[in-house]
């Protein structure tokens, strides 16, 4: 369990994730503006924690490295991520003037601050294989069933 301390005035101590469980679950967590509802939106496409975990795998990385180390990721969709994260001030390029040219890119400061928390997803993951393959199973046949919708 990560402790993400709720930022209420109220000083009780409690949790985020405990607030989430509890049955009156608190209104923050399910306004706009709440701090994982922002996150999510900032890193939760397809590619942005793919990338950022590879970043944060080794402190330099040309586009070529992370194209190879990523091979089910296309050319466009790498540039446009890269693009968006260096936007958001998580990473940062550097392009040297040279024959022929060489770009790299590393984690800015910010970018390293999720460091952390993307490690302990991708932890997550390979530890809850099962679990995950049951859920993409499940929606697969879903699909194919035409049930989509229903839980």
């Amino acid at each position: 369990m990560i402790p993400c301390t709720s930022n209420r005035a109220s000083g009780s101590g409690s949790t985020v994730l405990e607030s989430l469980m509890s049955a009156d679950a608190q209104p923050d967590a399910l306004d706009v503006s709440f701090p994982t509802r922002r996150i999510l939106a900032i890193v939760g496409d397809k590619w942005t924690t793919v990338v950022l975990y590879c970043l944060s795998i080794r402190e330099h990385r040309r586009f070529n490295e992370l194209q190879k180390q990523i091979p089910d990721i296309s050319k466009k969709m790498l540039i446009q991520t890269l693009r968006n994260l260096e936007r958001d001030g998580l990473l940062e390029r550097t392009v040297y003037q040279q024959v022929p040219p060489k770009t790299e890119y590393r984690l800015t400061d910010n970018g390293h601050k999720l460091r952390e928390p993307i490690a302990w997803l991708c932890e997550w993951g390979m530890n809850n294989r099962e679990f995950i393959d049951g859920i993409i199973k499940a929606r697969a046949e879903a699909v194919l069933t035409g049930d989509a919708h229903k839980p």
